[in-house]
């Protein structure tokens, strides 16, 4: 029996189990909002083309407006000055986007201090305890953010100062860019970079060394309290939009079952 026959024998008998990480997608998911004068992209919008009715008697199909922003979304590197000249969305290479997961959680952490930060570190106290990186591999932050998603204003959990959600610091993005097993980096939020980001140095530290080094990011991931720290593989199916910055995607997760 093959690998892949065995892996859908277990699918069959779930004893490997399959976590959909996604945020569902509505007009009400939250989004990314810039501070003026910056623009804003857009959430989901949907129009209808027909509905069971003169337009279309046996079928119903919407036209939909949304940016490629928006709800649980991939990161491509043109998203970013630091990335312009690397690859849109439909350019990343398919195994990039299915790799070992790999879970720091910081839970506690953030409970106690939502501008809470991920340190050099951080990552080097995992690998201590867990061993080094898998090749391929998504780092994904458990901070227990995905608990807000049903109010937005707790999830983007704003004040004069601006948005306070966790994330991760210069020296962390950096440290991140420059591990050669790392393929993306996945979060609870609305984007990867923390919320006062905008005050570092350089400015969304993430977006700046992540993208700039051929690396990957997620947002809005849902269910990451199930995952285990490691074992688990992600699987990543952004659109491919040809010169997309990013893309709208389903995350999934292949779990053994407990």
């Amino acid at each position: 029996m093959s690998v892949v026959e065995k892996l859908t024998m277990a699918l069959g008998e779930k004893s490997v189990e399959v976590l959909d990480l996604t945020t569902p997608l509505s007009r009400d998911t939250p989004i990314l909002n810039l501070p003026e004068p910056f623009a804003n992209t857009v959430g989901l919008s949907l129009s209808a083309v027909s509905s069971f009715d003169d337009a279309g008697p046996a079928w119903a199909w919407n036209d939909l407006t949304m940016g490629e922003h928006a709800g649980t979304h991939l990161d491509a590197p043109v998203h970013w000055i630091s990335g312009r000249d690397g690859k849109s969305v439909d350019q990343i290479e398919p195994a990039r986007l299915i790799g070992p997961a790999v879970v720091i959680d910081k839970t506690a952490d953030v409970a106690a201090n939502p501008d809470f930060l991920l340190e050099p570190e951080h990552f080097e106290q995992w690998e201590e305890e867990n061993g080094p990186l898998p090749e391929n591999c998504w780092v994904i932050f458990r901070t227990g953010w995905s608990a807000r998603g049903g109010n937005p204003a707790d999830f983007v959990n704003a004040d004069d100062a601006g948005p306070h959600t966790p994330g991760v610091s210069p020296a962390g993005a950096r440290w991140i860019a420059a591990n050669g097993r790392i393929s993306g980096f996945g979060v609870e939020t609305v984007g990867i970079d923390a919320g006062q980001a905008a005050g570092f140095d350089p400015m969304f530290p993430v977006h700046s060394f992540l993208l700039g080094a051929d690396k990957y990011g997620i947002t809005s991931l849902r269910q990451v309290d199930k995952l285990p720290v490691t074992g688990a593989t992600l699987i990543v199916a952004p659109l491919p939009i040809v010169g997309g910055t990013g893309s709208p995607a389903r995350v999934f997760a292949l779990v053994e079952a407990r």
